[in-house]
Parts: structure tokens; sequence; C-alpha cells
């Protein structure tokens, strides 16, 4: 457990899936004040602890993952992040999660195995790779740095957005990074889990003049929606390193498939980097998996992410469909549905009947007041103001045909964290 036990009301929820396998502490202070909290304050949230992070260590490391991300590693100094995203032949993507250069010959991956191990093995790459086991807090909203530079007792603003560098918490030794989901300004801290409770506890009590929450697992994913940030396990999955006929299987058994498309439809529910909007950081500078297919699709676009908006009516007559009699429309779960993770979830689009996209990501939010999704859409489909059906419910069961309109994408922009600088105060100001 990288975080305290508090003696205040705390649900808990055991995760099993690829990667996590733990208990993670599902809500504390409930869904709306969390769900505020990088709006107003801050938060700190501890749920993607014990990921890793994957060491990567030696004369062919940057060649290594040249050879698999469509990231260029051409500018890549140390002390600085990307967003390594890596795909399949077929240029679906597998992983994607931030890495972190250490030296010129060592690097490290937050949330992305195990595709590389995948694919590092039967390889002649002189890579040694080892996983770790260490804790990852964010802490993110309007007040995370005040909070930070009072828990270090030092400044934090020549720290710029992908950079990290170390600093210490009560004498204990942490590094910190400037990247978050959120979308505002955003931290991580990172370090050995043994440390995870006294620092996870540490920062708690110096953010509560700050406003701070602890943000769970029942709220987290909100931000991704509401930030922008397409995630996998929630508003797609990644693609099995595998054979088709083992995949089906493998997803089956760690995601729970839902929506109104069919659940034996997989590719509704992969994503390319086009598709959510990554292939703007996709470099054709080296050869990479997956290339060829990404290199055509960047050429010929069909497909883009949007956010779609909710009609309020029809989200009311979702619920009042629970006090009628007979058989009620699925759920909206609250904040975000299904409230399950992770998910393999994907919704039909239509647009005059026709099926141009998938849902997923579906949220209230209670800062908008507004129910909102994900959507990956045909490009004549994207424009704002458009039109949409979202199909929601189960296949095979009651479909409700929800009006949607195509919105802003990201939803929220005020004060973007790769915006930011923070060497002015504002940035901290609450």
């Amino acid at each position: 457990m990288a975080m305290p036990f508090y003696k205040d009301h705390v649900l808990y929820h055991v995760i099993e899936s690829p990667g996590i396998r733990s208990v993670r502490a599902w809500q504390f202070r409930g869904w709306k004040a969390e769900s505020m909290s990088w709006k107003t304050g801050c938060y700190i949230h501890a749920g993607l602890s014990g990921t890793g992070p994957l060491s990567l260590k030696g004369p062919d490391a940057e060649r290594f993952l040249e050879s698999l991300c469509i990231n260029s590693f051409a500018k890549f100094p140390v002390g600085s992040m990307k967003h390594a995203v890596m795909c399949n032949e077929d240029g679906l993507i597998g992983c994607h999660g931030i890495t972190e250069r250490k030296a010129e010959d060592e690097f490290e991956l937050f949330a992305a195995p195990p595709w590389p191990l995948q694919k590092l093995g039967g390889t002649s790459y002189k890579v040694e790779a080892q996983m770790r086991n260490d804790y990852l807090f964010q802490i993110a909203g309007p007040t995370s740095l005040k909070t930070l530079e009072k828990v270090t007792g030092e400044s934090l603003r020549d720290i710029g957005f992908l950079r990290f560098r170390e600093s210490r918490i009560d004498g204990t030794k942490v590094e910190v990074a400037r990247i978050g989901m959120s979308g505002n300004l955003a931290y991580e801290l990172h370090g050995p889990i043994e440390d995870g409770p006294k620092i996870y506890d540490a920062v708690y009590r110096a953010g509560r003049e700050f406003g701070i929450e602890r943000l769970g697992w029942g709220t987290y994913l909100v931000n991704h929606v509401e930030g922008g940030f397409p995630q996998i396990t929630w508003t797609f999955i990644p693609v099995p390193g595998m054979p088709d006929e083992m995949a089906s299987a493998f997803i089956g058994q760690f995601f729970k498939i839902s929506g109104s498309v069919d659940p034996a439809d997989l590719r509704a529910r992969f994503r390319t980097p086009v598709e959510v909007g990554w292939h703007r950081m996709c470099k054709f500078d080296h050869d990479f998996l997956g290339r060829a297919a990404l290199e055509a699709e960047v050429a010929h676009p069909k497909r883009t992410v949007v956010t779609l908006r909710w009609n309020p009516e029809d989200v009311i007559d979702i619920y009042a469909s629970l006090l009628r009699p007979g058989e009620e429309y699925k759920t909206l779960d609250l904040p975000y549905a299904p409230n399950v993770w992770p998910q393999a979830h994907a919704d039909h689009i239509l647009k005059d009947r026709r099926a141009v996209g998938f849902s997923s990501g579906t949220i209230y939010s209670y800062y908008f007041r507004e129910v909102l999704s994900m959507g990956c859409i045909d490009l004549d489909a994207s424009k704002i103001g458009t039109e949409l059906i979202v199909q929601w419910g189960d296949h095979g069961g009651r479909i409700k045909n929800v009006r949607t309109t195509v919105a802003r994408f990201p939803y929220l922009t005020e004060r973007r964290n790769s915006d930011l600088d923070s060497h002015h105060d504002q940035v901290s100001a609450r």
C-alpha cells in the first residue's frame, strides 16, 4: 500500500488487472468534493503507485525505445520527459505512458509495461530491464505548486512542463515531475514504495490550507475526459501483443466489456494515434513498429477525437426510467459510467442514422453540470456544434438514443499545464 490508512470513512476497491493488482482507495470525501478539487484547490492521488516504473539501461536503450515509439528521440535531454506512444504493426496503440530520461543510457517508463518487456524479449539489444515497485503520487490543481513548495521547503518554479528533478520531503529524497492528467497545473512525485505513506501524509497535511482533497479511483477518471486525455483501460483498451484467438479471452478476463457495440467487435475498443489526436507528437525521422500503417493514416485520416455534450432532457429520461414500470435504460452511474475499472466500453454514434464512430469515457461533470463523453468519430462529423446520437445501453438490451453535440476538445481549457509559466505567482493562486 503506497498511502497511509486514515481513520475517517474511506471506501476501498480490490483491483485485478494487467499491471495493477492491489487494493486502491475508491472514495474519500465523496465524488462531488473530489471532482471539484482540481479546479478550486488541488488533489493527491495514489492510484498509479505500484505500476512501475520500468527501468531500461544500457548502450542500446535509446535505440530500443526508438524502435517502438512514434516519438522522436533526436531532442530528449536528461531531466526531461516524453509521452511515449507505442503501436503494433497495424498502427493500433499497444501502450503509452511517460518516459523519463535519467541519463544518456538510462530511461524510466511509467504505466507502459508489459508491452516494452514483451518486445525486448528475444532481441539482441544490449538493454538491462528492471521493474521497480515505486509510489507515484499525482498532485494537481491551481494550488498544487504552493502545496509542494510548502512541503519541500523550496521553490519548484524552475521545473518546466515535462521536466523533473530531485527534492526532499522531511529529509527523504523525492523526484518531482511536472505532468498530470487534470489538464491544468499538475505534478507527480516518485520514489520507493516504502517511503510512500510518509510522503503522502506529509503532502496531504501541507496541502490542507490550500484546499487539498484525497482523490480516489471512483472519481479520478473524470479528469481525463474534462482535461482531454484519452486513456488505456478507460476510453480505449490496448491492443494485446498476442494472436487474435488469444486476445478475446485476455480482454474478456481483465476488462469489463460493455456498451451498445457488439462485445465481439474489439476494433471499436482499440485506437490509433490519429484517432486520439496523438499523431501530432509522431515524427517519421526513425523506423518504429507500426510506422507504415501510421504514416498511411496520417496522410489520409478518417477519424478524430472530440468531446460530446449530452442533451440534459435525454439524460433525465434515463434516470426517469428507474421510476417507470418495465425495463429501465442502462443506468448512468455517477460520476462516471459504467462505474467500474478497467473497462472496454463502446457505444455507437450515429449521424442521420449513419454510423460515424464510437463513444466511451462517459462522465458527469459536477463542475460543468453536464454529462460528457469522448467520441472517436468520422472527420466529416467532427465540426463543433454538429448534432449526433449516442446509443446508450448494452448490446442486446434496451437502447436510449441520446442527443449529443460535438464540443471543444479538450473541454477544460483554463490554465493548461503546458502553457503555464510557473515563475509567475498567479499560477498557484487559489
